[in-house]
């Protein structure tokens, strides 16, 4: 019999985050006069500790004790055998995916906002603002906060705060005040509801508001924390990759393909970044970041310099971007509806280390159907990009006789997204298109900026 579940002891967890800055080079983020940003230019943003490893190029950094000590909470998470699901699809393929909707909030998001929260109380911070898109990150952050004793306000998009109101329920009961963005609290905000009275939001609208909610505070106590996108997020999101990796190594195993989804990029990278340092180094291994049709950035967005929020508050960014000013579609997976992908998985998908893929709203319902029909487990919308990639590789693998070895990130659970499935069931749900109109649009956000260099880190 095949063994389901692959686990690790508590004593068998990474004890240190893997830094991928280390073995790629990298554009710098870029300041108003088109100069690279220093570290102090971002200290009213973020606590210094933060900064110092936003910018460390050390491999390998020590996971602090007390981290782990909230890490216990849920982690290591098991690795899966996804034999039912094998099956299914009547493919060669073995299909492993680690379930990091076993945490707390039931995403991957605590494994970044646990560390933010701890760096931020021995900063001397009391409380912390940030945006959520389908509310994972804010229920992540409310729950890390109320750890180490610090308030927590999360924006989070208008139309993800109308479909799931159990999440702002959720940031409730861990002591997060939840407000829907664009707020009248914020100029961002208001000048946005100016303009567009019936907006249903976008992550970067919230950014700016999160943004300017920190550094208004003029106690100097409040800073900002953003869960995708940056590189310490990437960075502490590499504890995923770390355990599987270890995992898949007990029973003998090398993934062929890695799949995750991307809105921002951090549970993709913390999966495929370890393996992407083994791509570096000569292993055949086929890289996925997986994101909507309707938010096309890798896939559509070019490689360019833009700001990671609507207002312009945030440094320019070296990514791919369908413009700082762009709001997509409402569609059901508010965590991928971001205008932008993290500078670190930019570069790679720029220089071919990674293949970016979409897949539309229905194909990823349909997966997910499947996936929870065969391995019981509902996905969280996002999660079903991911599966849906998963599906068409377990195919591919068929139709070619192959005995592939898939390995993808569950992400997330999807029990307080029945309403999106509710719709799908009822045949209620389409596919939004990103239009050659809004891509021309985008790109006048951006047409004065400098262009990042093509640099190559192999």
């Amino acid at each position: 019999m095949a063994l389901r579940k692959i686990v690790l002891s508590e004593d068998e967890m990474p004890r240190q985050w893997y830094n991928i800055l280390a073995d790629i080079k990298m554009n710098p983020p870029l300041g108003p006069d088109g100069n690279p940003v220093s570290p102090d230019a971002l200290a009213p943003v973020f606590p210094m500790n933060l900064i110092e490893q936003e910018v460390s190029s050390e491999r390998w950094i020590t996971i602090p004790e007390p981290v782990m000590e909230v890490y216990r909470i849920w982690r290591p998470s098991p690795l899966v055998r996804a034999i039912n699901l094998e099956k299914a699809l009547d493919t060669p393929a073995r299909i492993y995916f680690k379930n990091e909707g076993v945490s707390p909030p039931g995403s991957h998001k605590p494994n970044t906002a646990v560390p933010q929260a701890y760096y931020n109380k021995v900063f001397g911070i009391k409380r912390i603002t940030t945006e959520t898109g389908a509310g994972q990150w804010g229920s992540a952050l409310s729950f890390a906060c109320s750890q180490f004793g610090l308030e927590c306000k999360v924006f989070m998009v208008r139309i993800s705060f109308d479909q799931k109101p159990y999440r702002k329920t959720m940031m409730g009961v861990w002591g997060g005040k939840c407000i829907p963005s664009p707020s009248m609290e914020t100029k961002a905000g208001r000048d946005v509801l100016a303009q567009y009275p019936d907006t249903p939001g976008s992550l970067g609208i919230a950014i700016s508001e999160a943004v300017e909610a920190a550094v208004s505070d003029t106690t100097g106590q409040t800073r900002y924390s953003l869960g995708s996108v940056l590189n310490h997020v990437m960075l502490h999101q590499t504890v995923i990759g770390l355990e599987a990796k270890n995992q898949l190594a007990k029973v003998g195993e090398y993934p062929d393909i890695i799949i995750g989804c991307a809105g921002g990029g951090s549970n993709f990278a913390g999966t495929a970044f370890p393996f992407v340092l083994d791509k570096i180094n000569g292993k055949n291994i086929e890289i996925f970041p997986v994101e909507p049709a309707a938010c096309p950035t890798l896939t559509q967005g070019p490689f360019v310099y833009d700001h990671g929020d609507n207002a312009g508050y945030t440094p320019l960014l070296p990514m791919h971007s369908l413009g700082h000013n762009f709001v997509p579609a409402p569609f059901h997976a508010g965590g991928l509806r971001y205008h932008g992908m993290a500078p670190t998985v930019s570069q790679l998908v720029n220089e071919g280390l990674l293949e970016a893929k979409a897949v539309s709203q229905l194909e990823a319902y349909e997966a997910g159907l499947i996936f929870a029909r065969s391995e019981g487990h509902i996905p969280a919308p996002e999660t079903t990009h991911a599966i849906a990639q998963v599906v068409k590789e377990a195919r591919r693998a068929k139709e070619e006789g192959k005995e592939k070895v898939i390995l993808f990130n569950w992400s997330g659970h999807g029990c307080l997204d029945l309403g999106a499935y509710e719709k799908f069931l009822a045949g209620e749900l389409t596919n939004p298109i990103f239009t050659e109109e809004e891509k021309v649009k985008a790109a006048e956000a951006f047409k004065n900026y400098p262009r990042p260099a093509n640099l190559k880190s192999r």
